[in-house]
């Protein structure tokens, strides 16, 4: 069953903090554990924008991090977590190396830049403020759709969006997923309301439409948006499991399903597809090889609804953009 509150935080320690800038069109989230939380990372996409990741390979030395970001901006947008590490460094958070305080702080950014918002912003981007005001905005319960990383996504058919769920497994496990969904292609079934998502969905979370009946016969041609570069889904998917390194590595893997399970087609040369994973360790995880696979099967179906909550949610459009329309203007109500 889905957690209280049906987003990532439903992991006990978890805060998230949205920023955006409606004529910017783009913003940032920010995902920051109580404590350091052992990470690992995995890219699959063609193009990925990215900070720390090689830190988080299994080849390096860092395990845990101190806060994850996703944020809009194209490379533009890299420097939020510059503005991340800035707060969490005057709250005493970080590394302590010679007295100094380093917070480690990995991000994947999206491309968002010609969705009509106005990227003219002078001598320096807006990224490290859109930061800093996320972290302060850090709280349990926080806005999807278009909001934060999300709000200038968007998909090959409709506006994307900042997507959340989570999953309660036995033994007090909880594994969630927060997702900034801006693929090369589409997550409905062909020219569809449908998601591809709908077999995980829980308890109507994306309005319960189910998958199409009979399944149109050209679903399966691959809609596409945009050029190289100009795409991608971005995503952080946490459990209170303790995990290894490794076994955070595994996760983070086989969250990358999720995407196949709502996205098509997915992992191209024109998508940066990155998932993280956080480990916040207050469960002990049974059941070795097995008791890991049950949890990534669980934080790819979480991840998949992630997605799909995400368009779901995603607001009408501003008056100046120039990307499609969300969802919900095209199935108002959710109505055919």
């Amino acid at each position: 069953m889905r957690g209280e509150l049906n987003l990532i935080t439903d992991v006990a320690g978890l805060s998230v903090g949205n920023a955006d800038d409606v004529r910017l069109a783009s913003g940032v989230s920010v995902l920051i554990p109580d404590r350091p939380a052992v990470a690992a990372v995995d890219v699959r996409g063609g193009g990925p924008g990215t900070r720390e990741t090689d830190a988080l390979s299994l080849a390096g030395s860092v395990e845990e991090v101190h806060a994850v970001v996703l944020a809009g901006g194209s490379a533009f947008g890299l420097s939020a977590a510059t503005g991340v590490q800035s707060v969490l460094r005057e709250r005493g958070i970080g590394f302590d190396v010679g007295g100094q305080r380093v917070p480690i702080v990995p991000q994947a950014i999206l491309f968002d830049l010609l969705n009509g918002g106005d990227k003219d912003w002078g001598p320096s981007p807006p990224y490290e403020r859109l930061a800093r005001a996320a972290c302060e905005a850090a709280r349990r319960d926080f806005a999807l759709g278009s909001a934060g990383a999300g709000y200038g996504a968007t998909t090959a058919t409709f506006r994307g969006g900042l997507g959340s769920a989570s999953f309660v497994l036995e033994g007090g496990l909880v594994v969630g997923a927060l997702v900034a969904a801006n693929p090369v292609g589409s997550v409905t079934v062909g020219d569809t309301q449908h998601f591809w998502a709908a077999p995980f969905e829980q308890e109507g979370e994306f309005g319960g439409l189910g998958l199409p009946s009979p399944i149109p016969a050209d679903a399966a041609r691959p809609r596409l948006k945009g050029g190289p570069q100009q795409n991608t889904t971005i995503a952080i998917v946490a459990t209170n499991a303790r995990l290894t390194k490794p076994e955070a590595h595994r996760l983070a893997v086989m969250a990358q399903t999720g995407l196949a399970r709502a996205i098509l087609p997915v992992h191209t040369p024109l998508d940066g597809d990155t998932v993280f994973a956080l480990a916040t360790g207050e469960v002990a995880l049974t059941g070795g090889a097995r008791g890991l696979a049950l949890l990534g099967s669980a934080a790819a179906d979480t991840l998949a609804r992630a997605i799909a909550r995400a368009i779901y949610e995603a607001a009408a459009a501003p008056p100046f953009w120039t990307g499609p329309p969300a969802w919900r203007t095209r199935f108002p109500g959710g109505a055919a």
